[in-house]
């Protein structure tokens, strides 16, 4: 596995990834939210520049959105799940940006924890998403120094 850089070609794999794991991880979302925020990831990732996760056949396996110094998304196929590459994006942040945050649904238990064994620590909460929605976030931060 190698991270990379995005670029147009990788847009409906991305997608597709983001699909299933949501789909495999986001069993809180309403079927109307859902939908909803289908929508908005299909219109702003194909603008956005990702950092992939690729397999040795450049076969997408994950992907994450950082802005700065926080990540705005990290999705992962849940046909990889385990596999440590949510960790190497990580460490990839961390390489490119030392301290990083990030914010998660607190019904997303399984990535909560994932965050947490990452050496995120909460450092305060949200009753609602960035939309509004009715789904709690918990905010997180990592130090660059935390061991992974």
């Amino acid at each position: 596995m190698r991270i990379r850089n995005s670029n147009t070609t990788d847009t409906e794999r991305a997608i597709d990834i983001w699909r299933d794991a949501v789909d495999a991880t986001h069993h809180f979302l309403t079927p109307e939210h859902r939908s909803e925020i289908e929508h908005e990831v299909e219109s702003f990732l194909p603008n956005v520049p990702l950092w992939l996760a690729v397999d040795e056949s450049d076969q997408a396996l994950g992907f994450m959105l950082l802005d700065g110094h926080h990540i705005e998304a990290l999705f992962i196929d849940p046909a990889h799940h385990g596999k440590g590459i949510g960790k190497a994006l990580i460490a990839h942040a961390v390489h490119l940006q030392g301290d990083i945050s990030t914010d998660v649904n607190e019904q997303n238990t399984q990535a909560v924890g994932f965050y947490q064994r990452l050496g995120f620590k909460v450092t305060g909460t949200s009753p609602q998403d960035s939309q509004g929605r009715p789904y709690p976030l918990i905010h997180l931060h990592r130090a660059k120094d935390v061991p992974l």
